[in-house]
């Protein structure tokens, strides 16, 4: 008889991701995430004599279609998915338009029979906003981030891949997810398991939890020279007001002269130009993906006066923020401050 030597493990009584697993699609949700999710458990389940199952749900039973246009076919609408061992809620562009008394209602009740509830990406609003995540720790895509924080400031935020708590799970989206599952296939199998199944998605090594989202100043910018790689960071981390160039030189222990010099040679710009280019950035973000008026993005961004904004907003975007934020009103609205149930 030929020897199998395909790792092979039952899952012990406390199993991280228990089955059934349920994932709620929310409308315009990404594609990216919830394919990351679910190939993991998928692969392992090659190799479990009890394999994880799950099933793809929507708010009506009807398909979703993602943020590609991709029409997603769902197994049963949320309402009728029997009793569940993990929910796990996967949206992206702004879920908050489909929030309902009907789905808090469903949310909760999973929850009471002992479900642990998990979220890809922006999905963790919808847990927040049916209030199943206070004394918890939560992330998500850095994007929205800051949004969140204002919305739900009682909750602690990271900005790491994903979460684990006790029945609670979060992750930032996209390619994170494989961590989360590779992370829960070891905890409920044994990392030889999540090994092998990394090889397979050839995933080089599996990142945890506490990884950073973005990739280090070098690494995406090119970036190279110490004091330069420095001195983006800080200005990435002070998108709410302006850094003068002297404050910048003094903070990263360089002359304010070598400083002109890094960021002419290497980025073909002023540090003051580029980190204004950072906090318009911030500003569509805010603008895109929250409520806040354009004062409130011109002031979150550093802006003292509404009219120099403005105009260095349409300078480059060749659009008025106003003209942003009313084309994302209403598929992509995020409330500053929730004061629903």
């Amino acid at each position: 008889m030929q020897r199998d030597d395909r790792p092979r493990a039952a899952a012990p009584p406390a199993a991280l991701l228990r089955s059934p697993i349920g994932f709620l699609l929310i409308p315009q949700f990404a594609v990216i995430a919830l394919a990351s999710a679910i190939e993991p458990l998928r692969i392992a389940n090659r190799y479990l004599r009890e394999p994880y199952a799950w099933r793809l749900l929507s708010l009506d039973g009807a398909p979703v279609v993602d943020d590609n246009g991709l029409a997603i076919q769902a197994h049963a609408p949320l309402a009728q998915s029997g009793p569940l061992g993990t929910l796990i809620v996967c949206a992206d562009i702004q879920p908050d338009r489909f929030y309902t008394r009907e789905l808090r209602s469903a949310l909760h009740a999973h929850d009471r029979a002992g479900a642990t509830l998990g979220a890809l990406d922006t999905g963790c609003l919808l847990l927040a906003r049916a209030g199943l995540l206070e004394g918890c720790r939560v992330t998500m895509h850095w994007e929205v981030l800051d949004a969140f924080r204002d919305r739900f400031p009682g909750i602690a935020t990271t900005q790491t891949l994903y979460e684990v708590g006790e029945r609670r799970l979060t992750c930032a989206g996209g390619t994170a997810a494989i961590d989360m599952m590779l992370n829960a296939i070891a905890i409920d199998h044994g990392t030889a398991l999540a090994n092998r199944v990394a090889e397979h998605c050839m995933h080089e090594r599996i990142r945890s939890g506490s990884a950073g989202q973005r990739m280090a100043v070098p690494m995406r910018s090119g970036i190279h020279h110490p004091g330069l790689a420095r001195a983006v960071q800080a200005l990435e981390g002070a998108l709410e007001r302006p850094l003068s160039v002297e404050d910048l030189a003094r903070e990263v222990g360089l002359s304010t002269r070598q400083l002109l010099r890094l960021f002419r040679q290497y980025l073909g710009e002023g540090p003051a130009h580029f980190h204004r280019r950072l906090r318009l950035e911030h500003a569509r973000t805010l603008l895109r993906n929250s409520a806040i008026s354009v004062t409130e993005a011109a002031i979150a961004s550093g802006f003292e006066s509404v009219a120099h904004f403005c105009r260095a907003y349409r300078q480059q975007y060749g659009r008025t923020p106003g003209v942003d934020r009313r084309a994302d009103v209403g598929a992509r609205v995020l409330p500053v401050r929730d004061r629903a149930g």
